[in-house]
């Protein structure tokens, strides 16, 4: 049996991920699956009631403010957890002060020592005992480490801040989760609603998509989306395919082509015969790779993650052996102890422990700064190591609107500025993008026409001065779909060429890419003359077009089979939601990029300029060349102190200094982070 529960108060992906190990380690558990984005267990056991009892117990037991909401049980917090952290964090650091600065007698003041750090680090604590009772030690051990360390030779108030400092970046990491983290079933606006399936007597009767079978027939009025694959019977009209291909006109279709579901009718009504069940049909096969592509992205750690696993456990070993080879040879147990906790306090992790996740802090504060909304610091770490990035066109290296390219006149009469007048007051009552286009492209004030025909797919007629007009597409002439005919009296005058305008920071943004040896691959639902002529002016290295989600999806997916590329995927639509889940770092645009785009995403540019990617990457790198620095200088520092007191060169004052001058300098590097400015 395979069932999925709902989780809520983890905002930790690598909390997420050492609860799963636990998960995957119960009786009545074959296998556990967390899923961060989404806050879901995939639990599968063959006796689920007994699973979910051990996976309740081992989920509070790890998280505290974990909750498992399963059997449709409502969710009736009373508080906020977060809220409670930040005020029992106020609270310690009140009384730490108040410690600092008040004289009072030594017992109040260990008791509200105590206190303080107990209020400020209570989780921390408790999830390092937790941890090393599974036999696992993380940066939550490190940190209580650091505080033991530090109060053992006096340095109260530095253990105090090192907790401080880790609260608030706990907290703040639970707040941007909070708001970022939304149900990826927002992709419920690509699904349809219902269904309107005709009987034998041509009834309308209102379905569930899963309530149709094969060959019924289906009525789609404009507006409504299509909610199964099939062939249309009747009617035609324009249809927006953007949310499924990114392609950016609507497309025209008539009697006996194929239409997929989750098409929006524009124009027109249809009749359609469905020729797949909805299980098995488009729209349901993107759901799927949604939900299977959080499954195959790789769990990126973060540098402290990965030295933190072995630095506590190798600290500790070494103490024990400095105790047990000073004893040995110099037979004085008091000097032993001595020398073995000047190695715990030099080896005391604060410099890690503060400083790197400070210094990713810093990163995605800097980037933040710019626009760039990096949802996690073991993001900003893959990012650092991009060096494919897939892009989406439409919406993402070009505007998503169309304006006008050239105007052709066949008539000498006719001016550019009569035909975009002529052909604007037919298409003033138009919801077409393109009649839109040719609207805004006029300057002349419009004048209110009484005989006035569209005709779905195909144009407008219209009467101007008793002659008969018509602004549209005869014939289907153009490949590119982009140009309009304009007649009058049967006679063609004109053709206005739109295009979908190209963002004025997108071959920039290609060219920094580039300068950074970043591949730059397009990807594209539009056709081939038009996908070939947008990348030949933003000048990207390879373009591939006419592509259905899936295919998008399965190039990324052929691409991750190379261990040694990190792949970007840039898009804004919901169609690009599968694409950005699978690549190593998901980047959406921020202003008119759907909410399932945005929430599938590990990067948002909030202002939607695509120059913002290499802004990003560059931010990233910087930020992780000062991580990698302040762990090979504190590691350094500390080695070199570590020998001095292993052989008696140096004491207790020594190792204090050593450990807190470190931290401090390693905490200084740590905000250049934050003042970084990428060159442009």
């Amino acid at each position: 049996m395979i069932k999925k529960v709902k989780f809520e108060g983890i905002d930790c992906p690598n909390c997420a991920k050492k609860l799963e190990i636990q998960l995957n380690k119960l009786e009545n558990v074959k296998k556990a699956q967390i899923d961060f984005l989404k806050s879901t267990i995939l639990i599968e056991s063959e006796n689920f009631d007994k699973a979910i009892e051990e996976v309740v117990a081992l989920t509070k037991k790890m998280e505290p403010n974990a909750k498992i909401i399963y059997n449709n049980q409502q969710n009736n917090k009373k508080f906020n957890p977060i809220l409670l952290d930040f005020c029992l964090l106020f609270v310690g650091m009140v009384l730490g002060l108040i410690t600092l600065f008040v004289p009072m007698p030594i017992v109040l003041y260990w008791v509200l020592f105590v206190v303080s750090a107990m209020l400020m680090g209570y989780k921390t604590y408790y999830k390092a005992i937790i941890l090393l009772t599974k036999k696992t030690v993380n940066e939550n051990f490190l940190v209580t480490l650091s505080i033991i360390g530090a109060t053992a030779v006096g340095e109260h108030m530095e253990g105090l801040m090192v907790i401080a400092l880790y609260s608030i970046g706990k907290i703040l990491e639970g707040l941007a989760v909070s708001k970022s983290r939304k149900s990826i079933e927002e992709l419920t606006n690509l699904k349809p609603d219902y269904a309107v399936k005709l009987d034998e007597n041509q009834n309308e009767i209102k379905v569930s998509p899963q309530e149709i079978a094969l060959g019924d027939i289906i009525l789609v009025k404009p507006g409504e989306r299509v909610p199964v694959d099939g062939e249309i019977i009747e009617g035609n009209c324009s249809l927006d395919l953007q949310s499924l291909t990114g392609e950016s006109l609507p497309v025209n279709v008539g009697v006996g082509q194929q239409i997929l579901s989750g098409s929006i009718v524009l124009d027109g009504v249809l009749k359609i015969k469905a020729t797949t069940l909805y299980t098995e049909s488009t729209v349901s096969r993107i759901m799927n790779l949604i939900e299977n592509a959080s499954d195959k992205k790789s769990k990126a750690e973060t540098v402290i993650s990965k030295v933190a696993r072995w630095y506590t456990l190798a600290v500790i070993v070494c103490a024990v052996a400095v105790w047990g080879i000073v004893w040995a040879v110099l037979g004085n147990l008091s000097t032993a102890i001595y020398r073995g906790l000047i190695f715990l306090v030099i080896s005391c992790p604060c410099a890690f422990a503060i400083s790197v996740p400070l210094t990713y802090f810093s990163g995605i504060g800097n980037a933040s700064k710019n626009g760039i909304l990096i949802k996690g610091s073991n993001y900003l770490d893959v990012c650092a190591k991009l060096n494919v990035v897939c892009l989406d066109k439409t919406g993402t290296i070009t505007t998503g609107k169309f304006v006008v390219e050239k105007v052709k006149v066949f008539k000498e009469e006719y001016s550019e500025e009569d035909v975009l007048y002529i052909a604007s007051l037919g298409e003033q009552y138009s919801l077409h993008p393109l009649a839109k286009s040719i609207v805004e492209a006029n300057k002349k004030p419009l004048k209110k026409l009484k005989e006035v025909k569209e005709v779905a797919g195909k144009g407008v007629y219209f009467t101007y001065k008793d002659d008969k007009y018509f602004i549209g597409r005869k014939t289907r002439t153009q490949e590119t779909n982009t140009c309009v005919d304009l007649y009058k009296n049967d006679i063609k005058i004109a053709e206005i060429y739109l295009k979908d305008a190209i963002k004025e920071n997108s071959k920039k943004a290609i060219k920094n890419l580039k300068d950074i040896n970043v591949k730059t691959v397009l990807l594209s639902g539009d056709n081939k003359i038009v996908v070939k002529n947008v990348s030949e002016e933003v000048g990207v290295d390879e373009y591939y077009h006419s592509l259905l989600p899936q295919d998008k999806y399965t190039y990324i997916e052929n691409l991750k089979s190379d261990k040694n590329l990190n792949i970007g995927y840039v898009g804004d639509g919901i169609n690009d939601a599968p694409s950005l889940m699978l690549a190593d770092v998901g980047i959406s645009m921020g202003i008119n990029g759907s909410s399932a785009s945005i929430e599938a995403s590990d990067i948002v540019l909030v202002d939607d300029n695509p120059n913002k990617v290499p802004t990003a990457i560059k931010i990233s790198k910087y930020t992780r060349k000062i991580v990698w620095q302040n762990i090979i200088f504190s590691a350094g520092i500390k080695i070199l102190f570590l020998l001095l007191g292993s052989l008696g060169i140096t004491g207790m004052l020594s190792a204090v200094i050593a450990d807190v001058g470190v931290t401090v300098l390693a905490i200084l590097n740590s905000l250049r982070a934050l003042k970084f400015k990428p060159k442009d």
